[in-house]
């Protein structure tokens, strides 16, 4: 290149220097308008925030809104009410850390429509903020911790545990670390291995989790948080779905038969004893036309789950929602709704008290010692639903350890929102 071509490059890079410099004064001033500085009002941009932009530790100002339901007075505090796909953690899994302070979420307010990612985040039961806890890949099967501030998930075959109680107080004070500064590596699982469905354990010092070889056989492995050892416990000829441990009673897992649909025996019981030993059995033995979903944990000896009543050929056998004694098989009845049927189930930690929800958004508060004594809590967030089978979302209602709250999913406002009421509106 001669002197001459080589001089306009150079005017040429100064110019696009001169340009981004400008733009980039602008974007900082951009708080200043018109004489007025608005620098102190800044935490607004992230309301609705529409450009994804994934910062760990961020706090996103309350989107809470409460209204009264209009069919049945419950006053309902939507949590989350962005246009942004939002969901409450599984029904079978805890929603609230230990100290009750905060409910952890999924979002993809942070995506992207190249990404199509999730992140999670802490909501404050008192100021409503919302705080994105993870980042980048942010892993899978997440499980809060029993008795610790902590959450458990895999990133790849590293199992971690997140330290939530230090990353929430940096949040708050605005001095946020780097990922890896809040994250204890508690085992690698060998690289054959691909977990999937996480469990932790009741003392919280292991946990399980399974691993898909195909439809036609399954494993499940343990663990250990102080040795770092991951050990096979259990093979099984079928798909394995909706793994949970025992939250009261160590070395308990229950997980079912996973089709997508009706499976010839959902629910399977595992136990393992202190020397190691394995017992697997089938819990409430199926009939023929028996549809068993949703099982959850319903204190230390019981489970709660349904039988389906959508469809003719169900109906030859008594339908509705169940508990179960785990140690004796003894089932008990606790009464069926119309319009298909009771869906999804949780109960009080006391088991006195039930909730369960309909498929067209409706949700009942049942007394677990009289099935007369129900009450519709609050409807319509399934508006256009009549079947399960339908993309509004699915509300999975878990009750708060202390007894006091509902947490669930709602399509009232969007596709998919996070909403809390009372399980006993008035009190």
């Amino acid at each position: 290149m001669d002197d001459h071509g080589s001089r306009n490059l150079q005017g040429l890079v100064s110019v696009l220097l001169g340009v981004l410099a400008l733009f980039s004064s602008q974007y900082i001033r951009a708080q200043v308008v018109n004489g007025k500085d608005y620098s102190s009002l800044s935490g607004v941009y992230h309301t609705f925030d529409m450009a994804g932009d994934d910062v760990f530790g961020q706090q996103f100002p309350s989107e809470n809104f409460t209204y009264i339901d209009d069919v049945t007075g419950t006053k309902v505090n939507a949590l989350t009410t962005s246009r942004h796909n939002n969901s409450k953690m599984y029904q079978t899994h805890p929603q609230w850390t230990a100290d009750g302070k905060y409910v952890v979420i999924t979002s993809d307010r942070t995506s992207t429509k190249d990404k199509r990612d999730r992140q999670a985040y802490a909501i404050s039961m008192d100021s409503f903020e919302i705080t994105q806890i993870t980042t980048g890949n942010r892993g899978s099967d997440l499980h809060l911790g029993w008795h610790t501030n902590s959450a458990y998930l895999f990133r790849g075959n590293r199992l971690v545990q997140l330290k939530l109680d230090e990353l929430l107080a940096d949040s708050n004070k605005g001095t946020v670390g780097q990922p890896e500064d809040y994250e204890v590596e508690l085992a690698v699982v060998p690289d054959s291995i691909r977990p999937s469905g996480l469990g932790l354990d009741a003392k919280e010092n292991r946990v399980f989790f399974s691993r898909g070889l195909g439809k036609e056989k399954s494993e499940i492995y343990c663990v250990d948080f102080e040795s770092g050892k991951t050990t096979k416990v259990l093979e099984v000829p079928f798909r394995i779905g909706h793994l949970q441990s025992n939250p009261f009673i160590t070395g308990e897992v229950m997980y079912c038969w996973e089709t997508g649909g009706d499976s010839p025996q959902r629910m399977w019981y595992m136990t393992v004893d202190a020397d190691g030993n394995v017992t697997n059995k089938p819990i409430y033995n199926e009939h023929e036309n028996d549809w068993v979903t949703h099982e959850v944990f319903m204190g230390p000896d019981h489970i709660l789950f349904h039988l389906m009543g959508h469809l003719d050929r169900l109906q030859t056998n008594q339908t509705g929602l169940y508990s179960l004694n785990i140690r004796t098989n003894e089932p008990t009845f606790h009464g069926q709704t119309n319009k298909g049927g009771y869906w999804h189930c949780n109960a009080t930690p006391d088991r006195k008290w039930i909730v369960s929800d309909t498929f067209d958004g409706r949700l009942y508060r049942i007394n677990a010692e009289d099935n007369n004594d129900v009450v519709l809590l609050t409807q319509g967030h399934r508006g256009i639903s009549v079947s399960p089978f339908t993309s509004e979302a699915h509300l999975h209602p878990s009750v708060s350890p202390d007894g006091k709250w509902v947490l669930i999913n709602s399509s009232r406002f969007t596709d998919s929102d996070v909403l809390l009421l009372p399980l006993f509106p008035g009190k």
